[in-house]
């Protein structure tokens, strides 16, 4: 089996889970000015379990995002705050925030909801 696992990383073979994510408010120009991406991500997380928002959030910064300024999306590992997420047109809220598990086919949309001015 071939794998990265060494510094935590998800082995090279797992299975992937197609997922649409898309940015609005501002928060597209972080990820190369466009606003919708279909991505697959580790369908689990080095330690076998399933991954959730938390880790979508760090993969995005990993390997999304373009610009350099990265803390204007997260702050401490965390969401930044004023940025609004729906999980499939509903509020993250609603879903469990950064612990929602991510399924095949979810559309994940970060809003910013800060504007300068």
């Amino acid at each position: 089996m071939a794998t990265n696992n060494d510094n935590g990383q998800v082995p090279l073979d797992t299975p992937k889970l197609p997922i649409v994510v898309e940015f609005s408010g501002g928060l597209e120009m972080l990820f190369s000015d466009k606003r919708k991406h279909s991505i697959g991500i580790p369908a689990t997380k080095a330690d076998g379990t399933p991954v959730d928002i938390a880790y979508l959030i760090d993969y995005l910064c990993q390997y999304t995002i373009t610009d350099k300024r990265k803390e204007l999306f997260v702050l401490d590992k965390h969401l930044r705050p004023g940025i609004l997420v729906l999980i499939n047109d509903a509020d993250w809220e609603l879903e469990g925030e950064e612990s929602y598990e991510i399924q095949s086919g979810d559309n994940i949309l970060f809003v910013s909801t800060l504007h300068g001015g």
